[in-house]
């Protein structure tokens, strides 16, 4: 049987249990969403304790609203659906300025700048991502990132969803998601362009110094 259908059978089984009030089971369940449930998180708060903390309350959410989960997307989309909600609500409480909505964002989709590097982020050498000091300038271009772009960059690079599931993860079409992912992936290739030459060393200005957008 194939991997991913016999998972969700077996997530299906546990839910079952679970709603028939062996609640011990939870953790099971959640065990392997466990880290990607967190980058959702971070990549809403760019904050580790508040990711940390709304992964505790989404998993929560989750426990008490499992009786309501029809199993119409998989258990791990559902999840880290209220993951983000959770993530969305408490930057929003958080803010003391006026919070710019998703219908402004998706409006203003085709205004935004365009890096000037068209290719693709992921074609860096694979070498070069290996090292350590590249690394941790992907780290940081990451959080220097929009919050739109870093969270649908690590939804499907990173978390590997689908752009569907993505799609319903952000609630955005799929083509708001293809357009952010590709904008994402031009950024951070934008940023780490400069370092193809063996400069990213911990002494190096452009290391110090990543392009905010």
């Amino acid at each position: 049987m194939d991997g991913s259908l016999e998972r969700e059978r077996d997530e299906s089984g546990l839910i079952g249990k679970i709603c028939q009030g062996q609640t011990e089971l939870f953790h099971t369940l959640i065990k392997p969403y466990e880290r990607t449930v967190f980058a959702v998180a971070y990549s809403v708060m760019n904050n580790g304790a508040d990711a940390e903390d709304v992964a505790q309350e989404a998993f929560l959410n989750a426990l008490k609203g499992l009786k309501s989960f029809r199993a119409e997307a998989k258990f791990s989309t559902w999840l880290i659906q209220i993951a983000f909600n959770e993530a969305r609500m408490r930057l929003r409480r958080s803010r003391t300025q006026a919070h710019q909505s998703l219908d402004e964002i998706v409006g203003n989709e085709q205004s935004d700048d365009v890096p000037r590097d068209f290719a693709d982020w992921r074609e860096i050498p694979s070498e070069a991502l290996a090292r350590k000091e590249l690394r941790q300038i992907m780290e940081k271009t990451l959080q220097s990132l929009r919050a739109i772009y870093r969270e649908v960059l690590i939804l499907r690079d990173v978390q590997g969803l689908t752009t569907a599931e993505t799609s319903q993860v952000l609630s955005v079409t799929e083509d708001v998601v293809k357009t952010r992912l590709r904008r994402a992936r031009l950024q951070m290739r934008e940023a780490l362009a400069p370092g193809y030459d063996g400069s990213w060393t911990s002494e190096s200005k452009v290391y110090k110094s990543v392009r905010p957008w």
